[in-house]
């Protein structure tokens, strides 16, 4: 791992985005710099009881909620889809209504070490890409589904088989990569915390410098970070170009084997270290979107306009005070 790690240091600075920085302090008689974040919000945020709303009425939320952005699922687009919805006139909705779509989240199996499930998974990835790109979208997440070694509620535990060969790894996400740069869509190396494969930052950053193809990166999250080991120093040696989109949530005391996804609480209401996250981000030249990303199971039983709102609302508060 020592050998990963000096590598990884050597290749992000040959991509010029490495600053083993401090977060910058202002003096007294300085004004504080206008932030370099935008403010987008993860659909999953904003469920009602645990099911996933009408990506209209989602779109709606975003908006009304002040937000700039909307992260959406493939699984809101594809119900959309199948009730005869034009994905062209979606991204006119979105426009229209103020807002982007930096990223969006799917579950393509792009890592698994089956070929024939990989060769699946670059086809509806394919699928995805054309949806997301339709809607104005430009990036979408590539996590370790199917290879997470069965922790997850989203894999068959028979058929998730773990990858611990990260070079591989890294040439299969080269495969995505130029499958996404081909129609406009660039797949984001998303870290799973409770996962047995790509759970820690290094592992994220190890396949999208070693790829051998410009333009990939990486999707960080504040929960995932502390649930899969990774200290949050470890951002400091990482461009801010690296990273596609960062997910923004915050979680209680509690362990990092027992925290589950349900656990992630507003930004500022936990025990996540945000000052510290939010002063590196600033320090390494990330200018890209902040994303809500929260799966609270009492915030799906509120107004979703109300936790929009509320949730932006705190993730300012958080910025303003670091």
């Amino acid at each position: 791992m020592a050998t990963i790690i000096g590598r990884r240091t050597v290749l992000a600075g040959a991509t010029g985005g490495i600053l083993a920085a401090t977060g910058w302090t202002a003096r007294a008689d300085e004004a504080k710099p206008a932030e370099p974040f935008r403010f987008c919000l993860n659909t999953s945020t904003v469920r009602d009881n645990g099911k996933s709303r009408p990506i209209v009425s989602l779109i709606e939320i975003a908006s009304k909620a002040g937000y700039q952005a909307i992260e959406p699922w493939i699984s809101e687009l594809d119900t959309y889809v199948k009730d005869g919805g034009s994905l062209k006139d979606l991204g006119t909705r979105i426009a229209d209504a103020g807002l982007t779509v930096p990223s969006s989240i799917g579950f393509a199996e792009w890592i698994v070490d089956d070929e024939s499930r990989r060769k699946k998974g670059l086809e509806t990835a394919k699928r995805d890409m054309d949806w997301v790109r339709q809607i104005g979208g430009t990036k979408i997440a590539a996590p370790p589904i199917g290879a997470t070694g069965g922790t997850s509620n989203r894999d068959d535990p028979k058929a998730s088989q773990p990858v611990f060969d990260y070079v591989l790894a890294a040439d299969r996400y080269r495969t995505l990569l130029e499958l996404g740069l081909t129609m406009g869509v660039t797949p984001q190396v998303e870290i799973w915390g409770f996962s047995k494969t790509l759970k820690r930052l290094g592992e994220a950053f190890l396949i999208a410098s070693e790829c051998g193809k410009l333009g990939g990166c990486i999707l960080p999250d504040v929960y995932h970070l502390y649930k899969g080991g990774s200290d949050f120093a470890g951002l400091k040696l990482i461009g801010g170009a690296a990273i596609g989109i960062f997910h923004v949530n915050d979680y209680p005391k509690k362990d990092r084997g027992t925290i589950s996804d349900a656990d992630r609480v507003y930004p500022g209401d936990g025990i996540a270290p945000l000052g510290e996250i939010f002063q590196t981000l600033r320090a390494i030249g990330y200018h890209g979107y902040l994303s809500l990303e929260l799966f609270n199971r009492e915030y799906w039983k509120q107004d979703g306009l109300s936790v929009a709102k509320t949730g932006l609302e705190k993730m300012k508060a958080a910025l303003a005070k670091n």
